[in-house]
């Protein structure tokens, strides 16, 4: 069975378009990064989710830290995160993590967690712990929550605005037609007022969002959620192709592979629309070079009040 899987898998890779082959990873760098996660208990999403562009950003002593384990309790049939039940909160993951980001020498840390349907907070506070425990390292430490729904329940998110991380991510994945069967759990509406609401709780906050193409969208329906997130006041846009995680029946299959002329047009539209910083590009991913988003964002603000 694992044969089959891993011959599924090659053939999976042998069909990709010329434009994602990548140079090879530093193996090197990559088990000297999982070590130090696996000696401290921490996960990233880069493992977790497959991440195309691990090899890149670990190179670069880059990594988003997976709070809250890494069982999901929602089974979305894009992702690659496993589902099932959790296991219980680890109290000391705050400040393990704060110990990691010191020894990575950061300055610019990614947050972000399986969803936790199961707690009552849904894992709202450890975000803010875990943000509070960076900045007792460092205090200019810029913080990057990318978080799930939270039920869109305002006790919760009022609890992170008030620890003003710079950024507060939460992705859309994908259009509106196709939502409901790719994340039958989440809703397209659910997620755009998540982005309105902490942006009417801290205007300062910058907020992003992602989505993937390749599973049945067309344009002028990638138009429309473009659109929709800036209707929510949403700041940073990212758009990447969407690679089935598995050849499971549970994940959805690639119904196409955008080419790079398109991302190049959807990152023009993006700007059109009036995101302050749009990524568009196949291997665009939500916290992918994350920091050059905030940045872009900080340069916009400063070149309109001069």
């Amino acid at each position: 069975m694992a044969a089959k899987m891993a011959d599924a898998s090659v053939t999976e890779i042998e069909r990709l378009p010329p434009w994602f082959r990548q140079g090879l990873p530093d193996m090197e760098t990559i088990r000297e990064m999982k070590t130090k996660f696996r000696l401290s208990g921490l996960h990233t999403v880069c493992e977790s989710a497959l991440c195309p562009n691990m090899g890149k950003c670990w190179k670069e002593g880059v990594a988003t830290f997976l709070i809250l384990g890494d069982v999901c309790t929602r089974a979305c049939r894009f992702c690659a995160v496993k589902s099932g039940r959790p296991r219980d909160v680890d109290a000391n993951e705050p400040d393990e993590i704060a110990a990691a980001v010191k020894d990575l020498g950061l300055k610019y840390v990614v947050i972000t967690s399986v969803t936790r349907d199961d707690l009552p907070d849904e894992g709202v506070q450890q975000f803010v712990a875990t943000v509070l425990a960076v900045r007792r390292i460092n205090p200019s430490i810029k913080a990057e929550v990318l978080i799930p729904d939270f039920s869109n329940r305002m006790e919760c998110l009022s609890k992170l605005a008030a620890v003003q991380p710079e950024v507060v991510s939460h992705n859309i994945e994908t259009v509106r037609r196709l939502s409901a069967s790719i994340r039958p759990q989440a809703d397209y509406e659910r997620s755009l007022n998540v982005l309105k609401n902490i942006k009417s709780l801290n205007p300062s906050i910058f907020t992003k969002s992602g989505f993937m193409v390749g599973l049945g969208e067309t344009a002028q329906e990638v138009f429309e959620a473009m659109r929709d997130l800036r209707a929510a006041g949403c700041d940073i846009l990212t758009i990447g192709q969407y690679l089935a995680p598995t050849q499971l029946k549970r994940h959805v299959r690639v119904q196409r592979f955008a080419t790079p002329e398109e991302f190049d047009h959807y990152r023009e539209k993006g700007l059109e629309f009036g995101f302050a910083h749009v990524m568009s590009a196949p291997l665009a991913r939500s916290s992918f070079i994350a920091e050059s988003g905030y940045q872009k964002c900080l340069q916009e603000i400063y070149a309109r009040t001069g």
